[in-house]
């Protein structure tokens, strides 16, 4: 009878504690664990909702320098990374110029053949302005990085908040020489 009323005590006390334990869980804040490239453990907030205040996902990136560009280049940001792969096709300009053209960056498809030619017809026809920026991790979000030398066809992408993005993404700046990164910048800014 001993053994029973103990095992009844231990075994509502387990009860008891279980059910508090699950109280606490659903009452605090839910995050996913997982590990990331180098092995560490990491976790993030679960986010269960969306309040629809940002319509750019990159809206607090380099927002000194998203200010003055226009913000069809974030949505060509976001759609070339989404219709991107994850190894090259060797189609780098023509995704670019479809992500241009679906974010409406640009009025028309871009006439060019080669990569190389990006920026000349960026500039001359939609209106882009070459920046003085040379290095391809300070450029803006959105903006187009133009590459080549010689005769080659040269290489194309457009700068993300995690990286570069063409027919592929890429953490790391293509490896041929910068002709230029190029931008549009906002109607309220073109007057300086």
């Amino acid at each position: 009878m001993r053994r029973l009323s103990l095992l009844l005590t231990t075994s509502i006390c387990a009860l008891i504690c279980t059910i508090a334990q699950a109280a606490e869980q659903n009452s605090a804040v839910t995050r996913f664990i997982f590990t990331d490239k180098n092995g560490k453990v990491e976790s993030a907030q679960v986010i269960s909702s969306f309040t629809g205040k940002s319509s750019y996902p990159f809206a607090n990136t380099h927002s000194k320098l998203l200010s003055h560009l226009d913000p069809k280049l974030l949505r060509a940001a976001t759609i070339a990374d989404e219709r991107a792969h994850a190894h090259s096709r060797s189609c780098c300009w023509r995704y670019v110029k479809e992500a241009l053209l679906a974010s409406g960056a640009v009025s028309s498809y871009p006439k060019t053949e080669y990569a190389r030619q990006a920026g000349d017809e960026l500039v001359s026809s939609f209106g882009f302005t070459r920046l003085a920026v040379r290095d391809p991790y300070q450029a803006p979000v959105g903006s187009v990085l133009v590459y080549g030398s010689g005769r080659s066809a040269g290489h194309v992408e457009i700068r993300t908040p995690t990286g570069f993005v063409s027919d592929f993404r890429a953490t790391a700046p293509s490896r041929r020489p910068l002709i230029g990164i190029y931008a549009k910048m906002s109607s309220a800014t073109r007057g300086f």
